[in-house]
């Protein structure tokens, strides 16, 4: 088990609520890089300087959550949505605040059928006696993470924020490992991109790379009922073709792909037909940018119990160090 992994898990940081995940990748990267800094938005750069092209590579910070909106006279909060919550993972479940206050998700009425579960019919229970009780350890605004232990099996984990920490993980290691490059490499850490991959979009602003890779969670084909995919827990880390956010540029995705069978590191190729990363940004950013996606096949997504395979975890940090030092040549501009 990696503690490293469990702390990034475990961390509080709700889109927009960034700051002790933030401060947490910080004093992990600090003495590993050359330059680093937090732009007006909350992301952060990291750089390890080479003579070669300028390559970016992002993974997002930032977990989905729930806000607060309205605190009733018994002390019960009402709440909305931080991302993509779903109302039948978030019923009954533990949320914790920044402060540490825990929280239970109730219901307002009786439950007759799963499919009518409204989340704007959900509240908050913090054992407040009274609103006035309440007021005294929470406030509207404040913003809440799910609660889900880390957990490990064999090679398969399980935890709240999977997404993106796993991403993260991926370019921390990374950073550790590489001593050095041919190529000019920036590592960002972006905010919001559960909102709509905020961070993704001024930070590929200023850096302006000459090549992107995205690296998140992507979703699995091989559970009970799910949508027909061809992506598997512990068949190594995917490649993405497209997402709705994203085509991959055929030269990035080549690449990865040439980089992969160089190596032996097994891989996937990935066809999402729902959801984007922040490459779907990155790729629109200034007049273009050439960009791919390196995902992790991840179980239960948006959920206190996301899954996946520590297996494909490590060969997508071999695969991400192998493209780093790769030269990359000017093809992906034609």
């Amino acid at each position: 088990m990696s503690s490293l992994l469990v702390q990034l898990t475990q961390s509080y940081g709700p889109s927009g609520n960034e700051e002790v995940i933030r401060d947490l990748i910080i004093n992990e990267i600090k003495q590993f890089v050359d330059e680093l800094n937090v732009d007006p938005l909350g992301n952060i750069i990291a750089r390890k300087k080479g003579p070669g092209k300028k390559l970016m590579f992002a993974a997002h910070m930032d977990e989905i959550g729930v806000i607060i909106t309205y605190i009733d006279k018994k002390g019960y909060l009402r709440f909305s949505n931080i991302g993509g919550v779903s109302q039948y993972s978030a019923l009954f479940q533990k949320v914790r605040f920044k402060n540490g206050v825990i929280g239970c998700i109730g219901y307002e009425e009786d439950i007759e059928s799963m499919k009518d579960l409204k989340l704007d019919k959900m509240y908050i229970d913090i054992g407040a006696k009274d609103r006035e009780d309440a007021e005294k350890i929470v406030s509207i605004g404040d913003a809440a993470c799910f609660e889900g232990p880390f957990n490990q099996q064999a090679n398969r984990i399980s935890s709240k924020a999977l997404d993106d920490r796993i991403g993260c993980y991926i370019l921390i290691e990374v950073i550790k490992q590489l001593k050095n490059s041919p190529n000019d490499l920036y590592f960002v850490f972006t905010v919001q991109e559960e909102l709509g991959l905020r961070g993704a979009r001024t930070s590929a602003f200023s850096v302006h790379p000459d090549y992107a890779v995205a690296v998140d969670v992507t979703a699995t084909g091989d559970t009970p009922g799910a949508k027909k995919m061809a992506v598997k827990l512990g068949k190594g880390p995917a490649i993405k073709v497209k997402d709705n956010s994203i085509i991959a540029h055929p030269y990035v995705r080549n690449i990865m792909i040439e980089t992969a069978r160089e190596a032996g590191i097994p891989y996937q190729l990935e066809v999402l037909e729902y959801g984007g990363t922040d490459s779907g940004a990155i790729h629109l950013t200034k007049g273009g940018i050439p960009s791919g996606v390196l995902s992790i096949a991840t179980r239960y997504l948006h959920s206190p119990v996301e899954m996946a395979d520590m297996d494909d975890i490590n060969n997508g940090i071999k695969l991400l160090r192998a493209l780093a030092v790769k030269e990359m040549g000017a093809e992906g501009i034609s």
